[in-house]
């Protein structure tokens, strides 16, 4: 991502300091419409804007008081939004100083997106970045049978689908079953089936486990479905997984 000066940094500091001491204000105003003097609270304030793939675009405003939903902002009537009863005092005392509501239309349809559409810009390299995942087939005897699992590594983005395909199929033909995988990074989906000279095989899961925590750790990503053979009764059937980045699932067929 290309760099942007220091002094644009600063400036957005500062404004986050400024509206830190605004939100302490808050905080104990709505504290005490809930009758609490002391103790440990917190108050979440989230807003912002998205840009669609088509251009549209669209923004948010939300006022949370302990985790809970608080207030939010009608942007299309400029009016506040009680979440709960206790929001209602809160309600009133915002839409005493309409400038309020205004001031967060403007910010939000205008500099905001201004701001998102500099950081796109910026980051444009970064975010259009994709990379193929590396997929393979092992195969692992345990206590509970044979199992078969399908890895997909080192791809991105990290929205992924990965399904095995069954038919029934004789002990010793585990070959016959195949992993499926469709990913940006792919033209077309990909097929991959059990290898008996690919490494890996019948070698249980404390080699592969850990190959696993060295590639998470170097930022790649691990997508596990597990077929246990012996659970298969035959017939045809089909096993979705999506895995977000930086995260290893693992499901059974049985």
């Amino acid at each position: 991502m290309a760099l942007v000066d220091a002094q644009y940094w600063e400036t957005e500091t500062q404004k986050q300091r400024a509206w830190e001491k605004v939100q302490q204000v808050e905080m104990w105003t709505v504290m005490g419409y809930h009758n609490q003097s002391g103790g440990t609270h917190s108050a979440q304030r989230m807003f912002g804007c998205e840009i669609q793939e088509d251009g549209r675009s669209s923004s948010f405003w939300q006022f949370g008081f302990n985790g809970q939903d608080h207030l939010s902002l009608d942007l299309e009537t400029l009016s506040w939004v009680s979440a709960e009863p206790v929001a209602v005092r809160t309600k009133r005392w915002w839409e005493m100083e309409r400038c309020y509501a205004e001031y967060d239309k403007a910010y939000l349809e205008s500099l905001c997106l201004i701001s998102l559409h500099r950081y796109l810009k910026l980051g444009s390299q970064s975010l259009t970045w994709i990379e193929p995942p590396m997929v393979q087939v092992t195969k692992h005897t345990t206590q509970d049978g044979t199992m078969l699992r399908c890895w997909a590594l080192g791809f991105y983005p990290p929205d992924i689908s990965l399904s095995w395909w069954l038919v029934r199929v004789p002990a010793g033909k585990e070959a016959w079953y195949t992993c499926h995988v469709q990913h940006p990074g792919l033209k077309h989906t990909l097929t991959v089936a059990w290898d008996s000279s690919s490494i890996g095989n019948d070698s249980g899961n404390g080699t592969l486990l850990g190959g696993i925590t060295v590639l998470v750790f170097v930022g790649l990503v691990a997508v596990i479905v597990i077929l246990k053979k012996k659970c298969l009764q035959g017939g045809e059937d089909n096993l979705n997984s999506q895995s977000p980045a930086r995260t290893e699932a693992a499901q059974t067929l049985c």
